[in-house]
């Protein structure tokens, strides 16, 4: 059985992808933003191997979180799948001077890959809404472009799904993948949402613990266990170096290599 690391596992997708994986008897280690929601989570999900805390949308507690939640290891699968919405009126920056959808959607799972060792499988959750996400280099955060969230909203998992691809080539030992959930019927999601959270969590746990041979595969964007296209800036390693080397900056944590 796997051990398995998954962020913003408490509620909505996250918590429904903990419960399938440990039905079928893989030891899932969860991810809370606060003691309040860990526990919750304790008492809702029965079976964790444990719950690491940390908000995401600060760069002091998601690097103490990469210290829990890799005390709590090794694993075999992370799932990250954190994230917030672009339902928002207004720009909003965090106390670390980062708008908070970039920060919580991006910046985090980087800090948290890049900090944390590299297991057999990496899952990265990314949206259709990649499709319309642009790669604006000069302005990754909005501070020049005139506010729309949902557009930065799928600008972030642009960005995710960019970095999944990035991950597959620095580590081809790896299997590596960025999912679409599809449009769940989470708190996120909406209730106008068409599909189960279960459907929205099945692609991950499949990827996450099949021997399947087509659950094997790295560098690829699926969505229901089928392979889809993405974006064509995904598959621009000049572009995916660019988002590294700005994260990088951003936060002082060097992606490094296996070579390095």
């Amino acid at each position: 059985m796997a051990r398995i690391f998954i962020t913003g596992s408490t509620r909505g997708i996250g918590a429904e992808t903990a419960r399938q994986l440990i039905a079928a008897g893989h030891h899932v280690v969860l991810h809370a933003r606060t003691d309040e929601r860990a526990a919750d989570a304790a008492k809702e999900i029965s079976g964790a191997a444990g719950i690491a805390v940390g908000a995401l949308d600060s760069l002091a507690a998601t690097k103490q979180l990469a210290r829990d939640a890799s005390d709590l290891g090794p694993y075999d699968v992370v799932i990250h799948n954190a994230g917030i919405g672009g339902g928002t009126d207004s720009r909003s920056v965090t106390a670390d001077g980062l708008e908070i959808i970039f920060q919580t959607n991006v910046v985090a799972p980087f800090v948290l890959t890049a900090l944390m060792p590299v297991p057999q499988r990496l899952i990265y959750l990314t949206s259709g809404l990649e499709a319309d996400g642009t790669w604006v280099p000069t302005d990754l955060q909005w501070e020049k472009r005139d506010w729309n969230g949902m557009k930065a909203y799928s600008d972030s998992k642009l960005h995710d799904l960019m970095f999944a691809f990035e991950m597959a080539a620095r580590h081809p030992d790896a299997i590596v993948n960025g999912v679409d959930p599809g449009w769940i019927k989470t708190s996120m999601g909406g209730p106008q949402a068409p599909d189960p959270v279960a459907l929205g969590a099945e692609t991950q746990v499949w990827l996450a613990s099949s021997a399947d041979q087509e659950a094997k595969g790295t560098g690829r964007y699926v969505k229901r266990r089928a392979i889809h296209e993405p974006n064509p800036v995904v598959r621009d390693a000049r572009a995916r170096a660019a988002l590294v080397a700005e994260l990088e900056r951003l936060t002082g944590v060097p992606l490094l290599s296996p070579r390095s």
